[in-house]
C-alpha cells in the first residue's frame, strides 16, 4: 500500500497570526512577519504528527491510495479520514494501461475513523495479475483551518509551541495536554485476531 498527497497544505492556510499570538510574540513592529516562515515551519510539523497519530486530514486536500490487492474482495478502509468524496478508481496493468473503474460499482462509507470503499455489488472490481488498482480520494475537515475541530487545532498550537521552545534545546516529546486533545480522535486498533482495517 502506497499512500501519496496529490496536493498539500498551503502557507496561506496556516494559521500563523493565530500562533503567533499563542507564543504572546510582540506585534505592530516593522518586522513582525520576519519570523513568520520559521512559525509555518512549526505548525506544519505539528500537523503532521497530529495527523500521523490520529489518522486524520485536518485540512482538506487531495490523495492517491495505490494497492496490489484490496483487503477485502468486497471493501477497502481508506487510511485516512475523514474522506469527504472518492474522484476516481483506475485498474492500471502490468504494462501501465489503465481502464477507470464506473462510480456505479463501489460506494463511500463515510466514518470518523475508517471510511470504506464498498462494492455495490458483490465485488470490487478485480485488480490485474501484476498491477494495481489507483483510489483518488479527498479527506480533511474542510478547506480552512476554521473548519478544524478546536481540540485538534489546540493540541497543534501546543505541539507546535513545543517545537518553537526546543529550538533552544527544550524536549521536543509529545505533551500529555496534546495526547489528551487527540485521544477522542485517535483509533483504536484491534489486535490479537481482532479485525484491522
Amino acid at each position: 500500500m502506497e499512500l501519496i498527497e496529490t496536493s498539500s497544505v498551503t502557507v496561506e492556510s496556516l494559521p500563523v497570526a493565530v500562533f503567533r499570538t499563542h507564543l504572546r510574540l510582540g506585534t505592530g513592529f516593522a518586522n513582525e512577519a520576519a519570523l513568520d516562515p520559521e512559525l509555518a515551519q512549526y505548525l506544519s510539523a505539528a500537523i503532521a504528527r497530529v495527523e500521523a497519530r490520529t489518522g486524520k486530514a485536518l485540512v482538506q486536500r487531495s490523495y492517491r491510495l495505490v494497492l496490489r490487492a484490496w483487503r477485502t474482495v468486497d471493501a477497502q478502509t481508506l487510511p485516512v479520514a475523514p474522506v469527504t468524496s472518492v474522484e476516481a478508481i483506475s485498474l492500471r496493468n502490468r504494462n501501465g494501461a489503465h481502464i477507470t473503474v464506473l462510480p456505479g460499482r463501489y460506494r463511500l462509507i463515510g466514518d470518523r475513523h475508517r471510511p470504506q470503499i464498498v462494492a455495490t455489488g458483490a465485488m470490487l472490481p478485480a485488480i490485474p495479475v501484476g498491477g494495481q488498482v489507483e483510489v483518488d480520494f479527498t479527506a480533511g475537515f474542510g478547506i480552512s483551518w476554521d473548519s478544524v475541530p478546536d481540540d485538534l487545532a489546540q493540541a497543534v498550537q501546543l505541539l507546535a509551541a513545543q517545537y518553537f521552545e526546543a529550538r533552544t534545546g527544550a524536549s521536543a516529546s509529545m505533551p500529555a495536554a496534546v495526547e489528551e486533545l487527540i485521544a477522542r480522535w485517535t483509533p483504536i486498533r484491534l489486535t490479537a485476531g481482532g479485525h484491522r482495517g
